[in-house]
């Protein structure tokens, strides 16, 4: 039996509901049993805390005080969401949708043959390579399962898992951010955009598609679920106490 995943509409969002959005499609997949997948940006500049980091970190560095910010309900160390592209998978309870890799690695695996098809070599970290750069942000946190271009963290990703289901998220760097000028992205390894947004969404979905074998069908959000994301978006990630609870 061919397994078939949802592909929702490509969407801009602020980071209280692009992370409640996320949650919403991890409670699809595990009380509805729907896979879905998603891409999205941020419509503006913003942080977003791993759900264990206290809130302070956003002050330091300077550059991110000034940020918009959320935390996320993955765990992992600080992004920043400004010239990048974010990613959901959204896979319900069962060994048919079990990887023979770990999601991480095989998403990540995934855009590293995008990126090879265009000329751009990239390498995912693997055990023994880890390195810690910085204190705050994950992009300075390279970890088994990461993705580098010259030695550049690119893509990282976080899960979280729920009465069996799973929920993975994460972000690839694009370009690089006045907020984070450390970090270069794919298109300045490439020298020029060569991908937005739009382009890079797309040409992981065709890739996705081939490398599991499933069918990606375009579909769009439930009512259930466009009830559920306002509703977790004031409970949590909107609400200064979800925020600022570490």
């Amino acid at each position: 039996m061919t397994l078939s995943i949802r592909l929702l509409p490509f969407a801009t969002a602020d980071g209280p509901s692009n992370m409640a959005a996320d949650e919403a499609l991890l409670e699809s997949a595990s009380g509805r049993g729907v896979a879905t997948l998603r891409f999205y940006t941020w419509t503006e500049p913003t942080l977003s805390l791993g759900y264990f980091q206290p809130a302070a970190v956003r002050e330091s560095p300077s550059d991110l005080a000034g940020l918009s910010w959320v935390r996320r309900s993955t765990g992992g160390a600080a992004i920043v969401h400004h010239h990048e592209l974010t990613y959901a998978l959204a896979l319900p309870a069962g060994k048919e949708w079990v990887s023979s890799e770990p999601w991480v690695c095989r998403f990540h695996h995934i855009l590293r043959d995008v990126l090879a098809h265009f000329g751009i070599r990239a390498h995912a970290v693997i055990c023994g390579e880890e390195r810690q750069l910085g204190e705050v942000l994950c992009f300075l946190h390279q970890t088994p399962g990461d993705l580098l271009i010259e030695g550049s963290k690119v893509a990282g990703s976080a899960q979280r898992k729920w009465k069996g289901a799973m929920l993975q998220h994460g972000s690839l760097l694009l370009r690089r951010s006045d907020f984070a000028p450390m970090l270069p992205g794919i298109n300045d390894a490439a020298g020029h955009e060569r991908f937005s947004p739009e382009e890079l969404a797309h040409l992981l979905m065709k890739r996705f598609a081939s490398a599991t074998g499933w069918e990606v069908e375009s579909g769009d959000w439930t009512a259930e679920e466009l009830a559920r994301i306002p509703a977790i978006r004031a409970e949590k990630y909107a609400h200064p106490e979800w925020n600022g609870k570490r």
